[in-house]
């Protein structure tokens, strides 16, 4: 846990600093020649700065993530494997079932015994 606060400290001063130089761009704008250029530059290291530290704590998070639930591809993987098998082995059984099944029903539903019940009384 302390390493996420640290981590997003770390993601907030660079923030900051890429504020601060900002800032500093748009002093210079009003001093000197090369304003919109210098503005320009400063946006793009700022975003460079974020994006690389970003990247950075990406692949810490991953690398962590790897090491506690291991690779993942060799999962999803044997996942697929075995669903396809299950999936074979459902269509063998459906395909060596379902020819006795169907006549098991229709001999229920077809070759009705007309039988009184058993409770059944007979009244006067």
């Amino acid at each position: 846990m302390t390493s996420q606060s640290q981590g997003i400290q770390q993601l907030l001063q660079a923030e900051k600093r890429a504020k601060d130089k900002l800032e500093e761009a748009k002093k210079k704008i009003g001093t000197g020649s090369g304003k919109g250029r210098r503005l320009k530059q400063a946006t793009e290291e700022a975003v460079g700065e974020t994006d690389r530290y970003r990247m950075q704590r990406e692949k810490a998070f991953r690398l962590k993530q790897s090491k506690i639930m291991g690779p993942q591809s060799n999962l999803a993987d044997e996942i697929e494997e075995q669903t396809v098998e299950k999936l074979k082995e459902l269509s063998r059984s459906y395909n060596t079932y379902m020819e006795s099944v169907m006549k098991q029903l229709l001999s229920m539903v077809c070759d009705l015994k007309p039988e009184i019940h058993v409770n059944y009384r007979a009244s006067n």
